[in-house]
């Protein structure tokens, strides 16, 4: 579809949402300025969602406070998100109509992906009250694909299912493929000769580019990107196999703006800048400029070259405003301390957190290698110190822990932890 069709396409759902919303929702009956007459309008005159509007409304009327357009009667779902942030989780429901809508734009990133109906799916996550993989298991099964769900099994069963049945398509966190490695090794298999699997779709949480090639050289597979949220509903973007990194928005469905973090404004093309969401399907639970803390760059559909019309975000969901850590003046994200760890074929897993020692801030890691002891130990921990030192502009204390001492994780795995603000709340 042409760009200038696309955009009149958007407006006219759009405005509909409007309309539908400012009837039926209190919180956006409130929110909602009288006579938007256009795009450029919309932007320039409805207010940021941020999530403190959402959690404040659920207080006032839990469990889903006044957001909903539609009676929670009508909802055959529910979902939060996972509240690894600290805060509490915002609550979503949807309609029949909704969950087709959120599969479908999970069967769009599929296929994008190269998944056919003839392909067996295993989807390893613990289908518990977050939305992450639910959809992808409704879209495997609506595309025709034979699905197996893995959610309660243990790891070396998720391996031997995957040589056993010769999976094609595999869906989890970057964490758990991490996990999948280290067991199979364990086991003796090799999981790109002994496995199938052609597409992964490894999201839920960043990861560095050196964990994304690690899993992609074990599995012997292409890993692909895709992002949605509970707030938004469904997936509104996914990873191109035309170019590395180009993660198209589904545009039809959603308008994504990028705004300078700090003065709110318009950011350019190649700009990084915070992605605010429009959607524009959902029914239940409607979404209006939600100002989502998620760091991305946008870039013209022109700059893939595979044909699609929709614009992308290069490297999809670069960081989170909130997993921002300030030490001495050096910035830290969760993905910058991966890098570093992952470098390091010993470690298997690893925590951080940030502490105040004797008044002076400082990350403190702790690391899985095995069964190294003694002068080895030693000798590990401080190339780990240099390395992070040399990467990233401070010296952390590390200290290796017992093996398999770490958790693991099919969800998100939260490896930075910020115990400032415990102490501080303490």
């Amino acid at each position: 579809m042409p760009r200038q069709e696309l955009e009149q396409w958007q407006w006219r759902r759009l405005r509909r949402a409007l309309d539908r919303a400012k009837r039926s929702s209190p919180l956006w009956a409130e929110r909602i300025p009288d006579g938007i007459t256009s795009m450029a309008e919309y932007v320039e005159r409805m207010p940021l969602l941020y999530k403190a509007d959402l959690l404040a409304s659920q207080r006032s009327a839990p469990p889903y406070g006044t957001w909903p357009s539609l009676d929670p009667v009508h909802g055959v779902r529910h979902h939060q998100t996972s509240g690894t942030s600290g805060n509490p989780p915002v609550r979503t429901f949807d309609t029949e109509r909704d969950w087709k809508w959120i599969t479908d734009t999970f069967c769009t990133a599929l296929y994008a992906n190269g998944v056919r109906s003839h392909h067996k799916g295993l989807v390893a996550f613990g289908y518990g009250l977050f939305a992450g993989f639910w959809g992808m298991h409704y879209a495997l099964e609506r595309m025709g694909c034979t699905i197996i769900p893995a959610g309660g099994l243990d790891s070396k069963t998720v391996v031997r299912l995957l040589v056993d049945y010769q999976i094609e398509v595999l869906g989890l966190t970057p964490s758990y493929a991490m996990r999948l490695i280290e067991t199979a090794a364990e086991m003796g298999v090799d999981l790109a000769r002994d496995a199938n699997v052609k597409v992964m779709l490894a999201g839920a949480e960043p990861r560095s580019d050196f964990t994304t090639r690690t899993i992609e050289e074990a599995f012997g597979a292409r890993v692909f990107n895709a992002a949605g949220t509970t707030e938004f509903g469904a997936v509104f973007m996914f990873e191109c196999p035309s170019r590395r990194g180009a993660c198209h928005i589904n545009e039809p469905t959603v308008i994504e703006e990028v705004l300078h973090p700090v003065t709110k404004e318009p950011v350019g093309y190649g700009e990084e800048g915070v992605r605010v969401t429009t959607g524009l399907y959902r029914e239940g639970m409607q979404l209006f400029r939600h100002w989502t803390e998620d760091i991305v760059v946008k870039r013209p559909h022109s700059d893939c070259g595979c044909g699609r019309t929709w614009d992308f975000l290069d490297g999809g969901i670069l960081r989170r405003v909130d997993d921002m850590r300030k030490i001495r003046g050096v910035s830290i994200t969760p993905v910058m301390i991966e890098d570093v760890l992952r470098g390091f074929t010993e470690v298997k897993e690893f925590q951080s957190s940030i502490r105040t020692v004797r008044g002076l801030d400082t990350i403190h890691v702790k690391a899985e290698a095995g069964d190294i002891t003694g002068e080895a130990a030693s000798a590990l921990c401080g190339r780990i110190a240099e390395e992070f030192k040399r990467e990233i502009g401070i010296r952390p204390q590390v200290e290796l822990a017992p093996e398999g001492s770490l958790p693991r994780s099919k969800w998100k795995a939260a490896r930075l932890h910020d115990e400032r603000q415990l102490a501080a709340h303490a």
